[in-house]
C-alpha cells in the first residue's frame, strides 16, 4: 500500500468552506436583531431568507466531523495503530477540555464558568476518544458501527425514558432534550449528543480508503458522486413517507414555499438520519466536485481548512468580542451585563443587533479578520514542526 505523504486538497477546501459558512451562522447568533429570542426555523415566524440562512449551516457540522474521520483513515496510513490509538485519545481528551476552557469561554465571555454548554469540540474529542478504542478493529467492523450508528439511533425518539440516571446518559450519548443538569454550583448543558457524530466520525472514516493513493481518482470521483445522490435520494425517499429517521414530521403550510421549508427542516440535535443523508449527501458530491480545481477562491479556504480547531477558536473571539464593542457602542454598561437576561455575556437577548442583510455584511468582516491570523498559523505549522501544532 502507498502512503499518502502530500495533504489533500479538496479535503481542506471543503472543510474550509464550511467552517467559512460555520461563521455565518454564529454571526446571526451574536448580531441578529432575534438572534437570541426567536428560531430561524420557526414555520411561524421565520422568512424563506431567514430559514436558509440557518438551513446552509447545517451542512458544517457533519461535513467537518465526517472529514475528521477520513483524515484519521489517512493518518492510519501514516502510523501504527498504538500510535493513532494515542493520538486519537490524547487530542480527544485535549479537545473535551478546550470546551470547558477556551471555546467555552469564547462563546460566554462568563468568568464565574458555572455553566458550560457542550458544542460540536465537545463531540468531536468524545468521539476521538471513543474512536482510540475502535482503531483497533478492522475496517469493515468501523464502517458497520458506523451506518449501524447513524441509521439505528433514531430508535431512539420511540423511547420514553422514565429512571433520570438513564435520562441523563441518554442526554449525553444519544438524544437531546437541551436540560441542564447541576453538579454541585455548576450546571452543565449538551447540545451534541455523542454517539451519532461518532458514528459520522466512522462513516468519513469508511470513505477515507476511497482516497488512498492506489485508488485512480476517476474511481473516487464516481465513488464519491454515487454514494452522494444514493443519500440524497434516501432522504428524500424516507421524508416523503414522513415515518422514521426524524422526530420532526413534515407538514403542509400556508403556501408551496413554507411547505418545502417545512420538508427541509430536520433535527440537527441530535443530528437525524435525514439530516444527516440532506447534508452529506451534497458534501460528497461538493467534494468530488472541486478536487481538481486550483484557484484563488480555493486557495482561501485551503487556509481556513489546514487550521480548523486555530480557525475555530479564533473566529468565536473575533465575533464576541464585536459584539462586546456593539454593546457598549449601543450605550450599556458592565454593570448592565448582569442586571439583564443574556445568553452570553455583552449580548442582550431583545432590541440588540441588525437586519439580516448587515449580518451578512458583519460575516465577511468576520471572515477577513480571521483570514490573516489564519494564514500566519498555517505558515507557522508548515516551518516549524513542533509537536503540540497537531492539537491545535
Amino acid at each position: 500500500m502507498d502512503i499518502i505523504k502530500k495533504r489533500i486538497q479538496s479535503i481542506d477546501v471543503l472543510r474550509g468552506i464550511i467552517m467559512a459558512i460555520m461563521a455565518l451562522d454564529h454571526v446571526r447568533d451574536y448580531f441578529h436583531i432575534n438572534g437570541m429570542n426567536g428560531s430561524p426555523t420557526d414555520m411561524e415566524t421565520t422568512t424563506p431568507a431567514l430559514f436558509f440562512t440557518r438551513w446552509i449551516t447545517h451542512f458544517c457540522a457533519p461535513t467537518f466531523v465526517l472529514l475528521s474521520g477520513t483524515s484519521i483513515y489517512l493518518q492510519s496510513l501514516r502510523k501504527t495503530k498504538k500510535e493513532l490509538s494515542w493520538f486519537l485519545f490524547t487530542r480527544g481528551l485535549w479537545l473535551m477540555f478546550a470546551e470547558f476552557t477556551l471555546v467555552g469561554f469564547g462563546w460566554s465571555f462568563n468568568i464565574s464558568f458555572d455553566f458550560f454548554f457542550l458544542q460540536v469540540i465537545w463531540a468531536i474529542g468524545s468521539s476521538m476518544v471513543i474512536f482510540s478504542g475502535l482503531i483497533f478493529f478492522r475496517y469493515w467492523m468501523i464502517v458497520i458501527i458506523g451506518i449501524a450508528l447513524t441509521l439505528l439511533h433514531n430508535i431512539m425518539d420511540y423511547v420514553i425514558i422514565t429512571n433520570d440516571n438513564l435520562d441523563v446518559a441518554a442526554n449525553f450519548f444519544l438524544i437531546t432534550e437541551f436540560e441542564p443538569y447541576a453538579v454541585g454550583s455548576i450546571r452543565i448543558m449538551t447540545a451534541y449528543a455523542i454517539l451519532p457524530w461518532t458514528g459520522i466520525m466512522l462513516l468519513g472514516y469508511g470513505i477515507g480508503k476511497w482516497f488512498n493513493s492506489e485508488v485512480r481518482p476517476e474511481t473516487r470521483r464516481k465513488s464519491l458522486i454515487t454514494t452522494g445522490s444514493l443519500l440524497i435520494v434516501l432522504f428524500i425517499g424516507l421524508r416523503l413517507l414522513n415515518d422514521y429517521g426524524d422526530p420532526a414530521p413534515w407538514e403542509t403550510q400556508r403556501n408551496s414555499t413554507y411547505t418545502l421549508l417545512s420538508f427541509l427542516n430536520v433535527t440537527k440535535y441530535p443530528p437525524s438520519l435525514l439530516y444527516t443523508c440532506m447534508t452529506l449527501g451534497p458534501a460528497l458530491i461538493v467534494l468530488a466536485l472541486i478536487e481538481n480545481i486550483q484557484s484563488r477562491f480555493t486557495a482561501i479556504f485551503n487556509i481556513f481548512g489546514r487550521v480548523p480547531f486555530f480557525y475555530y477558536l479564533i473566529h468565536i473571539y473575533i465575533i464576541h468580542i464585536l459584539c462586546t464593542a456593539l454593546f457598549f457602542a449601543e450605550g450599556y454598561s458592565f454593570e448592565d451585563n448582569f442586571k439583564l437576561k443574556m445568553s452570553f455575556a455583552f449580548r442582550p437577548e431583545e432590541n440588540f443587533g441588525f437586519s439580516l442583510s448587515i449580518v451578512y455584511l458583519i460575516w465577511i468582516l468576520v471572515l477577513v479578520l480571521c483570514y490573516f491570523p489564519s494564514r500566519w498559523y498555517n505558515n507557522y505549522k508548515s516551518t516549524h514542526k513542533q509537536w503540540w501544532s497537531s492539537y491545535i
